[in-house]
């Protein structure tokens, strides 16, 4: 896809991967909505030059405020990578309420902003839809199910989005990350990509309108499952 001259929301691009993904797709060429519910970040996207949308993603009421800002306008890329970690430990006191914004902000509102902003998407010359899932939606982790459940419901979401979408103007990528240097993932021991880094991987696939960006160490969980898809779950079960 050629950047330049598009219109592109990113949900959750005021912080880690999607402030890099809105500023690299800046840098493209590509004017850029970004959605968050932080003022203070959002303040600081205003005074980068970005057009905000303060919107709790986690609430119908937020998913349906987004997109009453943007329905009118011609948008021809979404990226939907707005999405929060949560706890999940059975041996231990488990908060439901916290499980059930994690469900609804990385799965529910993917599909409720696709299902609502596709006919705009489809009248676009072309268009693209971006779903950020997780190199944990092929191989889960134990200390993070439910996370991990959401990024791999959105994966197959996205694959079967794909193949409904084929033939047409509408483009589908998925992004697969590996452990990002983001807020969310401050307390995480593990290796990390830089967020600019890994953002110009996003927009390298996206300009070259791949389906797929696996995205960092992804490529060789993806190998190492498509060996031994047993093993590989073996290992990132204990990650």
């Amino acid at each position: 896809m050629r950047l330049g001259g598009k219109l592109a929301l990113v949900t959750g691009g005021n912080d880690g991967i999607g402030r890099e993904i809105a500023r690299q797709l800046r840098a493209a060429g590509a004017t850029v909505i970004v959605c968050g519910r932080d003022p203070d970040r959002l303040s600081a996207s205003a005074v980068e030059g970005f057009e905000t949308i303060s919107a709790d993603l986690a609430t119908d009421a937020g998913v349906d405020a987004l997109v009453a800002a943007v329905k009118d306008r011609p948008l021809d890329i979404l990226v939907n990578n707005a999405g929060m970690g949560s706890g999940y430990d059975v041996n231990a006191p488990v908060d439901l309420a916290t499980v059930d914004r994690c469900i609804h902000l990385n799965l529910v509102t993917p599909i409720h902003l696709i299902t609502r902003l596709l006919d705009g998407l489809r009248a676009r010359p072309e268009a693209m839809i971006v779903n950020v899932t997780s190199g944990l939606a092929i191989a889960p982790s134990a200390k993070a199910p439910v996370y991990c459940a959401t990024k791999a419901g959105l994966r197959s979401f996205t694959l079967a989005l794909r193949a409904q979408l084929e033939g047409t103007k509408v483009h589908v990528l998925e992004v697969l990350p590996p452990v990002v240097e983001t807020r969310m993932t401050t307390e995480n021991k593990h290796s990390k990509l830089p967020a600019p880094e890994c953002a110009r991987q996003v927009v390298a696939a996206m300009t070259a309108g791949r389906n797929e960006a696996n995205v960092g160490m992804t490529r060789m969980l993806r190998v190492a499952y498509s060996t031994s898809p047993a093993l590989a779950r073996s290992v990132m079960l204990r990650y």
